[in-house]
């Protein structure tokens, strides 16, 4: 492969991953009653969510909870996991797409939360669903290069806004049919926080090796899914025949260094059941090593991947194979494998 697309770690190891699950319930059921007007007006049926994306459910916070509140919360618990204390930690990065401001970074408030040496580099990645894949690799690179000891990678999301705002617009009567499928992904977003801490192996036998991946761009479909507080606007059809080329490409092309064939676990970037089923399909993993979290948490964005993987942490045992593997707007792709 050229250039950069393919990385691999040579000594360092998945030390903790912990998540915060939104605690409020969001029925897709609830979101069609709010939007009866809209189906009723384009002539829709109720359940889309349930049967073209198998989204049943979503999680939302709380009045007066805060996404970066629950990044600190997981980031807590992934270091007490770990048994690293905040003080040790050399990097932070933060890879939440939601913000509350365009500056300061996310990171600097998830920083002082969980009480991190002014040594401790700090900052945001923001690259759409692949954000917690790529800020693992950064952070492995980083300790690689013997430049830092710990990092801990972060992601929080808060899906209210943009549902609100989405439910709002397409309840508006100047919409078709056209405009209400382009804003259907915003409707199975969720909420939710996760955090994993990263070291090195050396000094961790116990922890998870990070032993490399490859990354892919089809940056020519930038536009095909474009996203703010607003709502997220999608060409739903090209997407998911753009990723699924991306994808494809990538997977064929990293044969030559790597054997994913067979893993354990295929842990998927959690949008639908449209895009898992047209992953398993074009990839042709065994659809028994894939687990799914959207059916009742929606797409949390960067945080479902690690959100996944610790929701399948406790049935991994030592020496399985484990795939992270996500596409994200832009696009890009990204498989990171991990040695359990």
């Amino acid at each position: 492969m050229d250039g950069n697309a393919t990385t691999t770690h040579k000594n360092v190891a998945l030390l903790s991953v912990a998540s915060t699950i939104a605690s409020r319930i969001t029925t897709s059921e609830s979101i069609d009653q709010r939007l009866q007007g809209a189906l009723k007006r384009l002539h829709l049926p109720k359940g889309l969510l349930q049967r073209v994306a198998g989204v049943y459910e979503r999680r939302n916070w709380e009045e007066g909870q805060q996404f970066d509140d629950a990044a600190i919360a997981a980031g807590k618990r992934a270091l007490a996991q770990a048994g690293v204390r905040p003080d040790q930690v050399g990097l932070l990065i933060n890879t939440s797409v939601t913000r509350k401001n365009l500056e300061p970074s996310v990171a600097v408030s998830i920083h002082h939360g969980l009480g991190l040496p002014s040594s401790a580099l700090n900052f945001d990645i923001a690259n759409a669903c692949l954000g917690f894949v790529n800020g693992m690799s950064l952070a492995s690179s980083l300790i690689d290069s013997g430049q830092i000891d710990y990092a801990v990678i972060v992601a929080g999301e808060d899906a209210d806004e943009i549902q609100n705002n989405t439910v709002d617009r397409l309840e508006a009567n100047s919409l078709n049919r056209k405009d209400f499928m382009s804003e259907f992904a915003s409707l199975t977003l969720g909420s939710g926080a996760a955090a994993a801490v990263i070291g090195r192996a050396d000094a961790h036998p116990e922890g998870h090796r990070i032993l490399g991946g490859v990354t892919r761009a089809a940056t020519q479909f930038n536009d095909l899914c474009v996203g703010s507080v607003d709502g997220m606007f999608t060409d739903a059809k090209a997407l998911l025949k753009g990723g699924m080329e991306l994808v494809v490409s990538a997977w064929n092309e990293a044969k030559s260094d790597w054997s994913w064939g067979k893993m354990d676990r295929y842990i998927l970037h959690q949008v639908s059941s449209v895009h898992t089923n047209a992953i398993v399909k074009a990839a042709g993993l065994d659809e028994a090593k894939v687990p799914r979290t959207y059916p009742l948490l929606g797409n949390i964005g960067p945080a479902s991947i690690p959100i996944t993987l610790a929701y399948e942490a406790e049935d991994l045992k030592k020496g399985d194979r484990v795939l992270l593997m996500g596409v994200g707007s832009g696009l890009n792709t990204a498989m990171l494998e991990i040695a359990w």
